[in-house]
């Protein structure tokens, strides 16, 4: 079996040592091999969990989400239908950060449209800012 370090399962996979870390605190990968010294030493089925869940990260998937979609890969007998549900739920979710993004943007050029950016001092963005949510236009 081939071990490698914290630092060079952090190179393979793209996920920091911090992280890495974390991931072992909060049981998303099991505790490696430790050497005489306590180094952490990683075997190729914990370097493929780590780019699983980097990748799964990219996508956005919460660590609950990337804790089920694990187990899903880990066991044979699941359906794919689990794992579709799964990243139809990410997808709706994505789609609904983006509008409200979107949102956001329309919001704040309208803003950004409506001030002179001169060397007035009145400005309508501070303005809006400064009303509460309620009384917003």
């Amino acid at each position: 079996m081939n071990l490698v370090t914290i630092k060079q399962a952090s190179a393979a996979t793209g996920v920091s040592a911090k992280m890495i870390r974390h991931y072992e605190s909060i049981g998303l990968i099991k505790a490696p091999t430790r050497t005489e010294n306590r180094y952490r030493h990683y075997s190729e089925a914990e370097l493929h969990d780590l780019g699983f869940i980097r990748r799964s990260r990219d996508l956005g998937f919460s660590i609950e989400d990337i804790r089920h979609l694990l187990s899903l890969w880990r066991d044979r007998s699941r359906t794919s239908a689990d794992v579709k549900a799964i990243a139809l739920r990410q997808i709706a979710e994505l789609d609904a950060k983006a509008a409200a993004l979107a949102e956001m943007s329309r919001t704040l050029k309208q803003l950004a449209e409506s001030c002179h950016g001169d060397d007035r001092p009145d400005c309508p963005i501070l303005e809006a800012l400064d009303r509460p949510p309620c009384c917003k236009p």
